[in-house]
This record gives structure tokens, sequence and C-alpha cells, in this order.
């Protein structure tokens, strides 16, 4: 009698364990988390997780002293994906951006009003569900 394969065989794997277990684990964490994140801020306030993440960055900043490449390392995000998302901050009028007047390859990103509001709207579901799905187990669909 030989075995039959099904699909759901095929993709069953050993589960890894010690340090790759824990990275695969993060791995997975950090995706849920950032796809929980994504669908709440965007179903209930039109902001993407980077902008929010940029607009918190910049919430204590001292406007017009922030500068690109600081918070370029101050983020997660590359430096491509960070132009972007200043750049549709921008657009939406949340953030605006200045060129040094000292150093014309530096720019400042300073938070609006409106920036500052739809933060302060976008803040309590960003953190809520932080909170509710930090310990918790949970997909992306």
């Amino acid at each position: 009698m030989s075995k039959v394969s099904t699909p759901d065989a095929a993709r069953r794997t050993v589960a890894p364990t010690g340090l790759v277990g824990q990275w695969r684990e993060l791995l997975d964490r950090h995706a849920a988390v950032c796809c929980a994140l994504e669908k709440a801020l965007q179903g209930k306030h039109e902001i993407g997780l980077s902008e929010f993440e940029t607009l918190d960055r910049l919430i204590d900043a001292d406007c017009g002293n922030y500068r690109m490449s600081d918070l370029a390392s101050d983020i997660y995000l590359s430096q491509s994906a960070l132009s972007r998302a200043v750049a549709r901050l921008e657009r939406d009028g949340l953030v605006s951006r200045t060129m040094c007047s000292d150093d014309r390859r530096a720019i400042f990103v300073c938070l609006t009003d409106k920036g500052r509001e739809v933060y302060q709207q976008a803040r309590p579901t960003h953190r809520s569900v932080l909170a509710n799905t930090w310990n918790t187990s949970i997909t992306c669909a």
C-alpha cells in the first residue's frame, strides 16, 4: 500500500527550534500586528501604518528642526519608503517640508496642525490594536 500525498501534507514541515524558531515567531508576530494596525488605521482614519509611524515620530519634534536624515535613522522604514510616506503626508496637508537655509542638501519635516489632529484621532486606535494584539494569537486576513 502506498501513501497518498496531499497538498496539506506537502506544506507541513518540522517546526524549527531554538534561535530560528524564535526568529520566525517574531516575524510572524510582527507581520500579524502590522497587518492589524494597517487595517484599523486605514479603515477608521484613512491613514497607513507608515504614515502613522512617521507622524508618531514627528509629534514631539520641534517644528522645523527634524531633518529627514534624522527621521530616516529613527524609523524602521527604508529611506525611499520614508520619502514616499512623507510625500503622501505632505500631499494630504499633514506635514510640510522645507529646505535648510545653511545646507541645501538638508530637508526639514514639520507636522502641521492638521497632521497633529489626525495623529490625535488615530493614536487611540493604534494603541488599542497594539494592546489587543500584542499577547494574542492573530492572523491577517
